[in-house]
């Protein structure tokens, strides 16, 4: 999933997720999200529950949970939902942790997960799932119509794909915006309608397409403050520049959002029966 915590590529996602379940990182998610159910993403539980909603989620039906981090997220879906989750991220520290809270809260028998790469064919059978969320993550992904195309091959006739795109240009953006936003990594900038095109093709019905801005601007807003509040703490674990470099990518993620000019939207699409 996209990490607002630290933006310089895979050794900094481990890290992060190494220093996970301290008390430090904890602060700061609990005032960024206002409640810390473990998300590295821009999600809220307000917005989780929507999302539940939308994909009609209950015991018996299975989820799968692609990009899931380190499985907070997921976790709470099982809780809540009682339906059986399969979450797969590619950092092997993620999934350990996932792996380690499942445990904790009661819930390996409803979750399971799994280091695999969501850039590539997935090693599930076809038609095995009625759901498959991907929040805040497939703007790592290249080649959008081979995965959209996977996850459509992995649903089940009338089950149902969400995923949120953080990174949707609706206005202009200057060279070193781009460069700072898309600092973790792989990027793929769209514009707006080009996901929704992708799903079209894919043999996907759009059921929602929503724009969820709002929600970004303000918890990178609240994550910059939260952070810059335990500054002299971060400073000693991530480094004087990767610290100084994750608050420039919060300060960019939240002018860009308010301004309406780098926008996140949420789509649900369903298969055909």
């Amino acid at each position: 999933m996209e990490d607002p915590d630290l933006p310089l590529g895979q050794g900094h996602y481990d890290a992060n997720y190494g220093n996970f379940q301290t008390e430090l990182y904890e602060q700061v998610r609990r005032e960024a999200y206002g409640e810390d159910i473990g998300q590295n993403s821009w999600l809220t539980t307000d917005e989780q529950d929507r999302f539940i909603a939308w994909l009609d989620l209950s015991p018996g039906k299975s989820l799968l949970d692609v990009a899931c981090g380190a499985g907070g997220p997921a976790l709470r879906i099982a809780s809540r939902s009682g339906c059986s989750v399969v979450g797969i991220d590619v950092h092997e520290q993620a999934i350990s942790t996932a792996c380690s809270l499942a445990v904790q809260r009661g819930l390996s028998r409803l979750a399971a997960f799994r280091v695999a790469d969501a850039a590539r064919p997935l090693p599930f059978p076809d038609a095995g799932f009625d759901a498959i969320t991907c929040v805040d993550a497939i703007n790592h992904l290249p080649d959008r119509p081979s995965v959209v195309a996977e996850w459509t091959r992995l649903l089940k006739p009338g089950g149902r794909v969400l995923f949120t795109d953080p990174i949707t240009v609706t206005g202009p953006l200057t060279n070193a915006e781009i460069a700072l936003r898309g600092s973790a990594g792989y990027y793929l900038f769209v514009p707006r309608e080009y996901d929704e095109d992708i799903m079209t093709q894919c043999g996907l019905r759009l059921v929602v397409s929503e724009n969820i801005t709002r929600n970004m601007a303000e918890i990178a807003e609240r994550r910059k403050a939260a952070r810059a509040s335990r500054a002299s703490s971060l400073r000693k674990i991530e480094g004087d520049q990767a610290y100084g470099q994750q608050q420039e990518f919060l300060a960019v993620a939240a002018r860009t959002a308010r301004e309406g000019r780098l926008s996140r939207f949420v789509y649900v699409a369903e298969k055909p029966r």
